[in-house]
């Protein structure tokens, strides 16, 4: 017990003595509690970073694509379960027997029109994998081996590039001629589906991040796109600080048997409001998928086309204003008018806005920078065209593909793991040419 003499459990003490055994004991107290708040902050701070890629929009093909550092240059297919690019000459094929679970990863969605996998021709334990690589353009399968390869990209805290990566990766080896009608300088294609070794699921398994993807296609002379793999956050540089992933709704990704594309359930289709009188089920029959490369604008089959058509030139004549002069159809579209005769605002074109009602309640809408193109001769087209070769209702194909064009300054989160797809479309004074590619370190 302390006596106010310094007298501590029978010991004497000098008051000035005993102020400094207490000022070290707190200095002790607060390094302990510093190194607790360190441990405690660490984990957060070493979790891995996203990997970052620029998207880029060819003004011959309206191919969007990756280009990586030192060359690798692929093709965005938001439906292509692999990766695949041209071999190296000399190349030594990495050895996957047949029975490795990678092998049966790349054969597990066969393309119809494309020769068996390869395995299947091979029952032998030591065959070499082969895999059938696909243009999605053209449509021509050609086989090839398996490779291990590396492509380089950046790391991302969601508003610049911060440090260079290697993402290790399985690919199928192609001949150069697959890369017919692609654009020039590709050296393969980078699909994104929902498969096991396209391009997400390799980066999440190698970066340790999560199974999604942001995806942001830039518009024809816009700069720039952004693809984030392992999610956000995401800043463009109109907004400084607005993270745009905290704007996104959901609606579920919809899995097709044999097919891992990524489709959403549309219940609806409105024009200005109004629901568009398709037959019963047309929509849910054969669904609606995402496509980068089967078409540039959006594809309907017809019998979910004509009614489409027919109710957006009935709600434009409707809608007042200026009266859209109507001139000669530009293929592959069926509605185009004089753009002297239509309004243009800082949304594009004042037409019918149109919307899809998706699964969960929530509506992906297009405005005319969405639903309208110019095409030469001083005029502009709905920009939704009738699916060829395809009869109405025949549920082998998709009622619906929405194409790049429709996709274009949507910010769209493709998330694998939560089965779901995020979209936002960004505010009219942005795009997604907006990212500052600039690195920090």
């Amino acid at each position: 017990m302390a006596s106010s003499n310094g007298c501590l459990h029978g010991y004497f003490v000098d008051d000035r003595a005993l102020h400094k055994l207490l000022t070290v004991k707190e200095t002790i107290n607060m390094l302990v509690m510093l190194i607790r708040v360190s441990i405690v902050a660490w984990p957060a701070s070493s979790q891995p970073l996203p990997v970052l890629v620029p998207v880029t929009k060819d003004p011959a093909t309206s191919l969007y694509t990756l280009p990586f550092n030192y060359g690798a240059n692929l093709v965005v297919d938001i439906a292509g379960p692999l990766v695949w690019s041209t071999c190296q000459p000399g190349h030594l094929p990495a050895k996957f027997p047949c029975t490795f679970p990678t092998c049966r990863l790349a054969n597990a969605y066969p393309v119809p029109g494309c020769h068996e996998p390869g395995c299947e021709q091979d029952r032998r334990k030591d065959g070499t994998c082969t895999a059938y690589t696909y243009n999605p353009v053209t449509g021509v399968c050609a086989s090839g081996s398996l490779d291990r390869t590396r492509f380089v990209a950046n790391t991302t805290d969601g508003s610049n590039p911060v440090r260079q990566v290697n993402v290790r990766a399985v690919a199928a080896c192609a001949p150069e001629t697959l890369l017919a009608s692609l654009p020039r300088g590709s050296t393969g294609v980078a699909g994104l589906a929902g498969s096991g070794l396209a391009l997400p699921a390799q980066v999440a398994s190698t970066q340790k991040v999560t199974n999604k993807f942001l995806l942001c296609l830039p518009g024809l002379g816009e700069g720039n796109g952004v693809a984030i793999f392992g999610g956000g956050p995401l800043q463009l540089t109109a907004q400084p600080g607005v993270d745009y992933t905290q704007e996104l709704v959901y609606t579920p990704l919809v899995a097709k048997q044999g097919n891992p594309a990524h489709y959403v359930s549309v219940e609806s289709i409105a024009v200005e409001g109004a629901r568009v009188p398709v037959p019963a089920r047309a929509l849910a029959t054969g669904g609606v998928v995402l496509s980068s490369t089967k078409a540039h604008f959006t594809l309907l089959r017809r019998d979910v086309y004509r009614p489409f058509v027919d109710a957006f030139a009935k709600a434009l004549v409707q809608q007042g204003g200026p009266v859209a002069r109507a001139v000669k159809p530009v293929a592959p579209f069926e509605l185009c008018y004089d753009t002297r005769s239509l309004a243009n605002t800082r949304t594009g074109y004042w037409v019918p806005d149109i919307s899809l009602a998706l699964e969960g309640g929530m509506n992906y809408s297009m405005n005319g920078l969405l639903s309208m193109v110019n095409v030469p001769g001083d005029a502009a087209c709905l920009a939704f065209a009738e699916m060829k070769g395809v009869k109405a209702g025949d549920g082998s194909a998709p009622a619906v593909i929405i194409g790049g064009f429709q996709m274009e300054n949507v910010l769209l989160e493709f998330d694998m793991e939560k089965k779901r797809l995020g979209f936002f479309r960004l505010p009219f004074f942005t795009r997604c040419g907006h990212f500052n590619f600039t690195r920090t370190g």
